[in-house]
């Protein structure tokens, strides 16, 4: 039964309950006491038979005992439970008993902490997967981005670029459906807002009434009901610089702008930020310090290495002693890694944060349909299939097939980030419902 639930272990609901349930009972020993006292001395009066009658002693002490006891509880509980109705009514969502979100909620809560380094499609794949398992979800993204309405934002206002933010904030909310349409949500060119988004345009005029962009983030979260927290890499305006080789030819071309790099049409040879020694935002470095997970999934030159390419951000991932995890991309990308295989993608990882620090190398095995244009699979090659590190399972989304399936991917990192730190349990080796 429903109600029974309400006891299981975790809820933090039995020690209310049970207190509840001795201060009402202290109540009425008290008054029992009272009453006890009038009828000794009430031996002669007129409603004495009435009493004897509605306190059943015309049967014996162990089953009045026991019918009263049981009385008392079912109307304690059914209080309790209507109580709980009434007050919670606004907050359940239709279609889902209160017991079972409780229930979902303590268990998220008593999840990993899990940090999310990337941008883009990828993380916020990861987020909306994760969130499911976990609330103790820190996304941390890059603030590199000067395309689109976050660069135009950047430029014209002089705001960190708030694009990322936006698609995290959107992917860790509750309310997700709605709010990633509203937050994606595109102004037409022919307004004065053509080309903006709408979550770029709602973080950007909290960051004017809060006083600063971390604020403005803060209060998205809180606004947005989000659980988890999204933490810019660094407060200060970095811009990511790349020197690229050009297709078919030795020519090396630098180009400035993370936008302008998958442009340029060849190899990314070498990546840096400038300025280069622009510090960490702190509570990044104090969530990757105390976080049971780092995951690393996006675009590698304009996702991944732009976070990790901040001082002091790297040498807290080293520090730290989560289960350390990257997540290939399902497809190259024109531009930035054509012709890459995984471990293409591992390797030129490894050249900015050395080798072995990635504990798992999460890659999809399953090559089922065709791109158009220069997009193909990132395959798993031979070597790669030799790496003791490399987990292979098949990820793609069918629906988009560049993109992971967001619950497949979350069990996955899930299951791997158990057999890591304990023996899988039935709990947390299945999906939740």
């Amino acid at each position: 039964m429903p109600f029974f639930r309400w006891f299981t272990p975790g809820l933090g609901v039995k020690r209310w309950f049970f207190l509840m349930l001795v201060g009402i009972s202290f109540t009425w020993v008290g008054l029992a006491i009272y009453l006890r006292n009038v009828y000794a001395v009430a031996s002669d009066t007129w409603w004495l038979p009435a009493v004897n009658f509605l306190t059943l002693q015309f049967l014996t002490l162990p089953a009045r005992i026991a019918i009263f006891g049981i009385l008392g509880l079912g109307l304690l509980g059914l209080g309790i439970w209507g109580l709980n109705q009434s007050l919670l009514q606004p907050f359940i969502r239709p279609g889902k008993r209160l017991v079972d979100q409780v229930s979902d909620f303590r268990r998220r809560e008593r999840g990993p902490r899990v940090v999310v380094i990337g941008g883009g499609h990828g993380i916020a794949t990861v987020l909306r997967g994760l969130k499911e398992f976990t609330n103790n979800l820190t996304a941390v993204v890059s603030v590199a981005d000067d395309g689109g309405s976050s660069g135009e934002l950047r430029r014209d206002l002089g705001i960190l670029p708030p694009g990322d933010i936006r698609s995290c904030l959107a992917a860790l909310s509750d309310d997700e459906a709605l709010l990633t349409q509203l937050f994606h949500y595109r102004f037409g060119g022919e307004t004065g807002l053509g080309g903006h988004t709408f979550g770029n345009l709602f973080i950007t005029a909290l960051a004017d009434l809060t006083g600063s962009f971390e604020n403005a983030v803060a209060e998205s979260g809180r606004a947005l009901s989000v659980h988890g927290q999204v933490l810019p890499s660094t407060l200060h305006n970095v811009r990511l610089v790349a020197d690229v080789r050009l297709s078919q030819t030795e020519t090396e071309v630098r180009v400035e702008g993370e936008s302008q790099i998958p442009k340029a049409a060849g190899r990314v040879r070498r990546v840096w930020l400038e300025p280069n020694d622009a510090p960490a935002y702190p509570p990044v470095i104090q969530a990757v310090l105390a976080a049971d997970m780092i995951i690393g999934p996006g675009s590698l030159y304009t996702s991944i290495l732009p976070n990790i390419l901040v001082r002091d951000l790297l040498e807290a991932i080293h520090s730290s002693h989560a289960v350390k995890i990257f997540v290939t991309n399902i497809a190259t990308q024109p531009g930035e890694t054509e012709q890459y295989t995984s471990s293409d993608h591992i390797h030129a990882l490894e050249d900015f944060i050395g080798f072995e620090l990635v504990d798992v190398i999460v890659c999809n095995s399953c090559y089922d349909g065709e791109f158009d244009g220069k997009v193909q699979w990132v395959r798993i090659d031979e070597g790669e299939a030799r790496d003791r590190r490399v987990y292979a399972t098949a990820l793609v989304d069918p629906e988009n097939l560049i993109h992971h399936d967001a619950a497949i991917l979350a069990q996955t990192l899930m299951d791997l980030y158990n057999e890591r730190t304990g023996p899988l349990t039935k709990e947390n080796a299945t999906l939740p419902r």
